[in-house]
């Protein structure tokens, strides 16, 4: 057992010195409906409502081939939608049916390259003869997913693209954001895209005829290697309102971060947009390492090492981190992982993404990924989540072990990462409750009543407790 008279110590020194974070707005929960097909979305689209989640984020809406995940992010052609995970009208409908149940449809974006389709061709006309001809061979229904454009020629060519060229050095600025993004053995890479006025003017009116479809927010892929100027120039007022725009930049830390300061930052502060929290999960992935503390997550933003809550999507698992060798590392244990998207789901601040394959790394790591968006313990902590959403967030105590803290007089919620228990005593006055209110564990079902100053709460070993008021 944990000492009490340290822990309570702990907590008075809270009383006087409390967390309380800006509750934030628009605080929705994400699910990364990674790799669905469209159709399949649309048939579970009343089972995602049901379970909570207020956003879905799809498989790129272009034209592009191969069963692969990876194929979905090699562009072929932005004009029309068309793809294995589906076209248009099913993108369409997708949107119409989630929409009518109060969730908004986020869709992932590639502006930074183009397919590579250097083992077939050496020119660099999007989307080539071999689509145009397609295109040709098919044209009532090819017209029937178009965007925009003349589909009857190519709307890139060789001059749209940087030098050709491999990124060699990932520390240096220049070379990630206007050399080529290469594989192994010789491979050529993905085509980088140049930032001149017709580029521009193609990428602003796919997102535009996106949004006319009724996108509600965009995940900017690759935008670690965009330049700012490249991503303020498509981004333009227009384009940005109404809608959330987000991207990922992996780094391993926060503040005095190499990868921090030299790619994260500086987008975060040059485009105004939103990120992938990564700095929050370095400070998750530290506090429940071996010899990490849970002291690191009792307001790592303080010192850098979470984004602002409005600027945040968290997670405890993104696709690039088990679909790539490079970020493997940065898998939690399925336990460690549970724990974490107790934290996220619990705390103030960010709009929580959950991810959900159908087993792209089964290899690797069995099918752990597959179908996780309705795990019970997921669609409880979203219940949790979304009735406490709005509420500010206060800790009551913390140790190496464990972290316990409230939401406003809505919930409280306790992570022990340890293997012993901990017992933790409240105190009412210090902390407001609703008394004679049952505050119940949506993860485990066990209940606390507020009927006097000091009450006790437990949290097992390697557990979190999520008690919400009833």
């Amino acid at each position: 057992m944990v000492n009490t008279t340290t822990c309570q110590l702990k907590a008075l020194f809270w009383l006087s010195a409390a967390v309380a974070v800006t509750p934030a707005a628009q605080a929705d929960v994400i699910l990364h409906a990674f790799n669905w097909n469209y159709t399949e979305i649309t048939a579970k689209a009343n089972e995602i409502a049901a379970a909570g989640y207020k956003k879905v984020l799809v498989a790129p809406p272009l034209k592009s081939s191969g069963n692969e995940w990876w194929a979905r992010y090699q562009p072929q052609d932005l004009r029309l939608i068309d793809h294995p995970r589906g076209n248009k009208q099913q993108l369409q409908t997708l949107i119409t049916t989630l929409s009518g149940l109060g969730v908004e449809v986020y869709a992932d974006v590639v502006l930074n390259h183009m397919a590579n389709e250097s083992w077939k061709r050496s020119d660099l006309n999007y989307p080539g003869t071999e689509q145009l001809n397609n295109y040709s061979a098919n044209w009532t229904y090819v017209n029937n997913q178009k965007l925009f454009g003349d589909l009857s020629q190519n709307f890139l060519s060789g001059s749209d693209f940087h030098a050709a060229g491999c990124i060699t050095n990932w520390l240096d600025v220049g070379h990630v954001q206007y050399y080529r993004l290469c594989g192994g053995g010789g491979d050529t890479g993905l085509p980088d895209l140049d930032n001149n006025s017709w580029v521009v003017s193609q990428q602003q009116q796919y997102l535009q005829a996106l949004k006319n479809m009724g996108i509600k927010g965009f995940r900017v892929d690759a935008v670690k290697h965009m330049t700012n100027t490249h991503i303020n120039q498509v981004f333009n007022s227009g384009i940005k309102s109404g809608v959330h725009v987000f991207g990922e930049v992996i780094t391993s830390g926060g503040a005095g971060n190499q990868e921090y300061e030299l790619f994260l930052k500086p987008y975060l502060d040059g485009t105004g947009q939103g990120a992938y929290d990564f700095p929050l999960f370095a400070s998750i992935r530290s506090a429940l390492s071996y010899g990490g503390s849970m002291n690191s997550l009792v307001d790592p933003g303080a010192y850098g090492q979470a984004l602002a809550w409005n600027k945040a999507v968290t997670f405890a698992i993104t696709h690039d981190i088990p679909t790539n060798d490079g970020f493997r590392y940065q898998i939690l244990n399925s336990t460690d992982e549970v724990l974490a998207h107790a934290y996220i789901l619990g705390r103030d601040g960010g709009m929580p993404m959950i991810y959900s394959d159908h087993g792209e790394t089964a290899a690797l790591d069995g099918y752990r990924w597959q179908d996780f968006y309705k795990r019970a313990d997921i669609k409880n902590m979203i219940r949790f989540h979304n009735a406490a959403q709005g509420n500010g967030m206060q800790v009551m105590g913390y140790n190496d072990c464990f972290l316990l803290f409230k939401r406003g007089k809505k919930g409280v919620v306790g992570i022990n990462k340890c293997e012993q228990p901990v017992d933790f005593w409240v105190d009412s006055y210090a902390y407001e409750f609703n008394w004679y209110k049952n505050y119940s564990d949506v993860l485990a079902g066990n209940t606390f009543n507020v009927s006097s100053q000091w009450f006790k709460l437990t949290i097992p070993g390697r557990s979190a407790r999520m008690w919400l008021e009833q």
